[in-house]
């Protein structure tokens, strides 16, 4: 199906899904939704793709949901809201699960839904302007989704100051809580963020990557007897995997490899 509102490319094994309504400071509807999950599917099947970018067109990576939509909402029953709401969580965890790493690179504002977004990939990269927040609750709204992988990633005292807050955040501050990673100039951040792109590409195996991204999501919850044991498990399937074999033939021959 054509995409409207978004813009998916591939080159040298980097896919890039770009947000694409700098007119509308690249909020998000139901269609923007639809769409960003069918481009991540794209990239996760594409096998000429192996780490995935994604960013925004204009000076905003997203203002969260536009205002069309959230008059929308107020018309809804339940049932359609639950659909909705269901929509975006399948979005927020098809991302934070994707078989491949995703980085988001951050100009500008990620509000609510936006930050939402930038909160679920495994890399958040951002200018010094960018700022961070869940505001939800300033509208009488919660921020409910994106709250179990919030938890996860900053711990339960920062995920409250920010949550019940509301308050905007920037980029350094956000850095320094560990929700972004690093910070850019805004000249110099799409160059960096596909070098580093194109680094991960050729000095990590696929697989191992894969594998590394799987366990994460799924370790932190289990008791340590099950978790060690899945460990263990995951273990032992990695080294039956091409890439192992191959990368371990490599360093006992001294041989560099590139992935």
């Amino acid at each position: 199906m054509p995409m409207h509102f978004i813009k998916y490319h591939v080159a040298n094994r980097i896919g890039t899904i770009t947000l694409s309504r700098p007119e509308k400071r690249n909020a998000l509807n139901a269609a923007v939704v639809e769409e960003l999950k069918e481009a991540f599917t794209m990239a996760e099947n594409d096998d000429g793709v192996k780490v995935i970018i994604l960013k925004a067109q204009g000076d905003v990576f997203s203002a969260g949901a536009d205002l069309s939509y959230l008059q929308q909402l107020q018309k809804n029953t339940f049932e359609e809201n639950l659909a909705d709401s269901n929509n975006l969580a399948a979005l927020f965890n098809k991302i934070y699960t994707l078989k491949k790493v995703v980085i988001a690179q951050v100009q500008g504002s990620a509000i609510a839904g936006g930050c939402g977004l930038a909160t679920v990939c495994d890399f958040t990269f951002a200018t010094p302007n960018a700022q961070f927040g869940y505001t939800e609750v300033k509208i009488g709204f919660i921020p409910a989704i994106v709250m179990v992988f919030l938890l996860r990633k900053i711990g339960e005292g920062r995920s409250k100051e920010l949550l019940l807050t509301g308050k905007l955040i920037d980029a350094g501050f956000a850095k320094s809580i560990g929700l972004i990673n690093d910070i850019y100039d805004k000249t110099t951040i799409e160059e960096t963020v596909l070098k580093f792109a194109n680094e991960l590409c050729s000095s990590a195996s696929e697989s191992s990557l894969f594998f590394t991204k799987k366990m994460i999501s799924e370790v932190q919850n289990l008791p340590l007897a099950v978790a060690l044991e899945h460990a263990a498990t995951m273990n032992a399937e990695a080294r039956a995997t091409d890439d192992c074999k191959k990368g371990i033939t490599a360093f006992l021959n001294k041989e560099k490899i590139s992935w």
